[in-house]
């Protein structure tokens, strides 16, 4: 029986608006819908008068100047960046242009190489933090000024998997927790070798588990309301998937397109590719824990078979 995830896929909102959606927090959502960005970008903004924008989104006019005119009467001064793909990193540059304030992410994009077709929008290859932000990293602000803000502080929660790169951004005062891509509602994330790591996904899904935090709002759909039921649902699917790849091994079926054909049914065509990639990050983990062997070179043009029944030396 298929694991049954909880999705949440009403989102009511309205492009280019700022609305609030928390106390302390609002969201302004870019017009860029599509089979990997949902509705399009949520871009949050944390706090009140001195305030954090979290995800600037792509590099679309009519969205950044839809924020800069959002906060015309407010001070930005923290730019958050949960990772390095093209629907979430690039408008952080006219943001800090408009505005002067520093960046904050991890690091640079490491997956793949400039011009090469990407997964989920591509890598943002120009994205550099001003401020390298590590796991447990505490970022301050906000003014004691602010109608409904006040101060602020956020604490930095590395999540690779996604991308190595990925970070939540947790507001501990209020349980919330800024989940990028790494948790949605709408659908489940991509996991797209090289940069894309199944391994570290699981880890890191293991490390939200323990964490207090009540309600994640991702970068793309509506807010979670029941974290650790999603969490659990989203460790089980990784598991099943893992399972049914195995039973394709089991049965002579050894190519990744032979397992997207037989595990992915009903599969919207735009999505084979990362189908694709998904099940070779699996192959990959498969392969790091000694389960699976492949013929030469483990990628997606690859024979894969059980280590038990692998040629020698495979």
């Amino acid at each position: 029986m298929a694991v049954d995830i909880p999705y949440r896929r009403d989102f009511a909102f309205e492009y280019g608006r700022l609305e609030k959606v928390a106390p302390g927090v609002r969201r302004i959502v870019a017009r860029n819908p599509g089979p990997f960005t949902y509705r399009g970008t949520g871009t949050y903004v944390i706090g009140d008068g001195e305030v954090a924008v979290v995800d600037p989104g792509p590099d679309l006019v009519e969205h950044i100047d839809a924020l800069l005119a959002s906060l015309a009467d407010e001070q930005v001064t923290h730019i958050l960046v949960t990772h390095t793909h093209r629907d979430h990193s690039p408008a952080a540059k006219a943001l800090k242009e408009a505005t002067g304030a520093p960046t904050y992410g991890f690091g640079p994009h490491a997956g793949g190489r400039r011009g090469e077709p990407g997964i989920e929008e591509g890598g943002d290859w120009d994205f550099l933090p001003d401020i390298v932000t590590r796991d447990g990293d505490r970022i301050d602000g906000g003014a004691s000024g602010g109608t409904t803000g006040g101060k602020w502080r956020v604490e930095a929660v590395h999540t690779p998997g996604h991308t190595s790169n990925h970070l939540c951004f947790a507001l501990p005062d209020a349980g919330i927790l800024f989940s990028g891509d790494h948790v949605m509602g709408w659908s489940t994330s991509v996991i797209a070798p090289p940069d894309g790591d199944m391994a570290a996904y699981m880890a890191s899904l293991d490390k939200l588990l323990i964490r207090p935090d009540t309600v994640y709002w991702p970068t793309h759909g509506p807010a979670i309301t029941e974290p650790q039921r999603h969490v659990r649902a989203f460790i089980a699917h990784r598991r099943e998937r893992e399972a049914g790849i195995v039973d394709c091994l089991k049965s002579g079926c050894e190519t990744v397109d032979a397992m997207v054909e037989r595990l992915y049914l009903g599969l919207n065509p735009a999505l084979r590719r990362a189908a694709g990639r998904s099940v070779l990050a699996h192959l990959l983990d498969l392969i790091g824990r000694d389960i699976v062997a492949a013929d030469g070179p483990a990628t997606v043009a690859a024979h894969y078979r059980l280590r038990h029944l692998a040629r020698p030396g495979a």
